[in-house]
């Protein structure tokens, strides 16, 4: 069923701002010029303005280079940093491509590609969500996902309450009369991720999509995922594209806006250039069912140190699709009895893993300190754990995506070390100078993040709050490392899935 007449059945969800606002980023005159372009002459341009906006900074590491040798411990980490966020910004905006919008360049062999079984033109998609205790966002959410302009006949939709108390059931219960979606009421809270395999039991989907229960999905957003991997076989899974939904709340909710942008358009569209997204993230995820479905029962009985791991990790789930030609047998045949392996046993494939620009949906960040440093913390646990997963094999999909994920994993493991040793033992030491040189490059790189921010969204001013989660990171959040590495065996409920 269209859209149109989905809207004409179906009350519309509230107005939002950021649905309006997105209006602003529509394809200037630039974007269309090179989209009518030669793929070839496209991409051979693309690189040359990429190196004319980059070219400042590789003059400051020009600069700098001769000194390296003669302070390496001054000057190192700064080079280090600067270096790998001009070699992402490069490699993201040079060769990313949005594989809803046109054929991949980067694709395996021909004789490969029929290693991938192709999806149906238009195949079945079970839309899942779990949700507890989230009455002030749920309506808003499940309103949007019904809205998806996909045809009604091959759209599942299943809603799982993991034991509400607040009275999210009753609002669940007047949608699932109104909208026609599947509504399952658990009478014990199992935690988020046992409530999506709950979901997954019931799920028949060739594709299986999931979202956080405090977001607003663009019309298009699912569609857009499902397109992408209609025509790339290869892809197991996409992630779409999230914002701030609350972004005009605080000066800290616009900050977290930016740094949303900067994350997916950047960090994911660099990862996707090599079909190795390393974060399928809970806003939206869509994963082909032959890609996740014998691996739902090691995710949700996933243990860390002895104890079960209760956040609901997506980055996990993503690490299954990443390394199953290398893990999928050996957590296939810890959960031989599972009814997830016993039904099909899909074999094992090198799917790639892709991120679509262009499916938008917008999330509630959060708008207290507090709130934030709850998330941080359960984000820096999901990292350490899937470390020691996805890390284990990273190495084996190539050095593109190798340098990408132990670089990343390399920056956030040094970042305590640098934060001890710039604000602590040098201001102890007398090397005030280096507390003040540590701070600028920080600043700088924030910059750097908040003018990619501006070429992007160039009708939009809050490029200018970037630098302040890049201090807020530098001082604050790096210290969050060991804490969560200490506190680790603690779980809670979370809607929150990276």
């Amino acid at each position: 069923m269209t859209f149109e007449r989905a809207q004409a059945r179906r009350p519309a969800a509230p107005p939002l701002p950021s649905l309006r606002s997105a209006r602003k980023t529509e394809p200037g005159f630039l974007r269309r010029r090179l989209d009518a372009m030669h793929p070839a002459l496209r991409h051979g341009l693309r690189r040359v303005l990429t190196l004319i906006c980059l070219l400042p900074l590789l003059l400051i590491l020009a600069r700098e280079a001769p000194r390296l040798a003669q302070s390496p411990l001054v000057l190192g980490y700064g080079f280090t940093v600067l270096t790998g966020t001009i070699a992402m910004l490069y490699i993201a905006y040079s060769r990313y491509d949005d594989p809803s919008e046109r054929t991949l360049r980067k694709r395996p062999k021909k004789k490969n590609l029929a290693d991938f079984p192709a999806l149906p033109s238009r195949p079945k998609v079970s839309f899942l969500l779990a949700v507890k205790d989230e009455i002030d966002y749920i309506e808003a959410c499940v309103r949007s996902m019904a809205l998806c302009d996909y045809d009604e006949d091959l759209l599942q939709i299943i809603v799982v309450d993991d034991m509400s108390e607040d009275g999210t059931r009753d609002v669940l219960r007047r949608l699932e009369a109104e909208l026609g979606i599947t509504v399952l009421y658990l009478e014990k809270n199992l935690g988020k991720k046992y409530a999506l395999v709950k979901a997954c039991e019931i799920a028949d989907g060739d594709i299986i999509a999931f979202t956080d229960s405090d977001c607003i999905l663009a019309p298009d957003a699912l569609s857009r995922c499902v397109r992408a991997l209609v025509n790339h076989p290869e892809l197991g899974a996409v992630s779409g594209h999230a914002r701030a939904l609350n972004v005009t709340r605080t000066i800290f909710t616009k900050a977290q806006d930016v740094w949303y942008e900067g994350q997916f358009r950047v960090a994911k569209a660099a990862e996707s250039t090599f079909g190795s997204v390393t974060c399928v993230s809970g806003p939206l995820a869509v994963f082909r069912r032959d890609a996740i479905y014998n691996y739902l029962p090691a995710w949700a009985g996933d243990r860390f140190m002895g104890a079960p791991f209760r956040f609901a990790t997506d980055r996990q789930l993503t690490g299954y699709v990443l390394g199953q030609r290398w893990r999928g047998k050996k957590l296939k045949r810890q959960y031989a009895d599972s009814p997830f392996v016993t039904e099909r046993d899909y074999p094992e494939r090198a799917w790639r893993i892709g991120y679509v620009q262009s499916a938008k949906v917008w999330t509630n960040v959060p708008e207290s300190f507090r709130s934030f440093m709850k998330q941080q913390i359960r984000w820096k646990k999901s990292f350490i754990r899937n470390l020691f997963f996805t890390g284990s094999f990273m190495w084996r999909r190539g050095f593109g995506p190798a340098a990408l994920y132990y670089g990343h994993a390399l920056w956030v493991v040094a970042a305590p070390v640098m934060a001890f040793r710039h604000l602590v033992w040098a201001p102890l030491h007398g090397m005030a100078f280096l507390t003040l040189l540590y701070l600028c490059g920080v600043i700088l790189k924030g910059l750097v993040w908040g003018l990619a921010f501006k070429v992007d969204n160039p009708d939009d001013g809050r490029w200018r709050y970037r630098p302040l989660m890049s201090l807020l990171s530098a001082l604050l959040l790096a210290w969050l490392l060991p804490y969560s590495f200490a506190t680790i065996r603690r779980g809670v409920w979370a809607r929150s899935l990276t």
